[in-house]
């Protein structure tokens, strides 16, 4: 189970190291197997190149390097060898690269060539990739395909995949097609089938706050009802905008009201939302 973990801001749009290391160290002590830094709820590309490499730094500098994954996939080739590189420096183990969502449609062979491209600058540094496969946001899905394509020329770059497609099926024909790949789902609700299904667990925005019930249900199975409790705790934070509202609990949790600034294009959380998350912070 793998916390896609926020980034706290100050007022002029800049990473905060306090706050996000607090955060980092309460997931990892509350039942989460490892942290996704700089992902889709960490504002990644909202953030410029210079404070992701900021943010990537503190996390490295604090906690076990086998504990740490990081989104490192921009447009350009160039962006995306930069900060993984530099996350190779840093000790991390594993970058998640989205795939290249500028230029669209991107032909099968189109994506394979980036990913091959990405690989041979890389050269001998020793980083796994993790694809990304995001299509309602990149408009750039991942076919099974080009994955089993990489993933065979070279298994041991391109090791595993975060989905965030919602699609499970996409997920079990991974698990098929290319057996040994890390296929992990973005929400916590696919945990009960993780074992049968072979998936290596989940990455995902909301374990952020379900993280202590989701180790429960791991370690002691669905006991009174508690894969419904947690698919229902999903939900309700869900019905609102997702980053915002992971930010807001986080802020809930620790008391910190700077967890309630968000980057542009989001915007703060109207009274309802703010209502109804302040509900949910008092069940949890």
């Amino acid at each position: 189970m793998v916390a896609a973990v926020p980034t706290p801001v100050d007022e002029n749009g800049r990473a905060l190291k306090e706050a996000f290391l607090e955060h980092c160290g309460w997931a990892l002590a509350n039942g989460c197997d490892a942290l996704n830094v700089l992902g889709t709820t960490g504002e990644a590309n909202s953030l410029g190149v210079a404070q992701r490499k900021h943010v990537m730094a503190w996390a490295a500098g604090a906690f076990d390097a086998g504990k740490l994954m990081v989104g490192t996939g921009l447009p350009a080739l160039e962006d995306t060898l930069d900060l993984t590189r530099s996350a190779a420096d840093m000790g991390y183990r594993v970058a998640l690269v989205l795939p290249p969502f500028y230029y669209k449609p991107v032909s099968d062979d189109g994506l394979v060539a980036w990913y091959e491209a990405l690989d041979r600058a890389l050269g001998d540094t020793p980083i796994q990739v993790y694809f990304y496969n995001f299509p309602q946001m990149t408009g750039v899905p991942i076919p099974v395909d080009v994955v089993a394509r990489l993933a065979k020329a070279n298994p041991q770059r391109f090791a595993g995949i975060k989905d965030s497609s919602g699609d499970l099926a996409y997920c079990r024909a991974l698990v098929k097609a290319v057996p040994g790949l890390k296929v992990f789902p973005s929400s916590e609700t696919a945990l009960g089938e993780a074992k049968e299904a072979g998936f290596a667990g989940c990455i995902s925005a909301t374990v952020n706050i379900s993280a202590p019930l989701c180790a429960t249900l791991v370690e002691k199975g669905d006991e009174n009802g508690l894969a419904a409790r947690i698919g229902k705790l999903r939900a309700d934070i869900a019905a609102h905008p997702l980053v915002p509202a992971v930010k807001y609990l986080v802020g809930k949790r620790s008391g910190d009201t700077i967890w309630n600034r968000v980057l542009p294009p989001f915007v703060p959380l109207g009274d309802v939302s703010r209502a109804a998350l302040d509900s949910i912070a008092e069940q949890v």
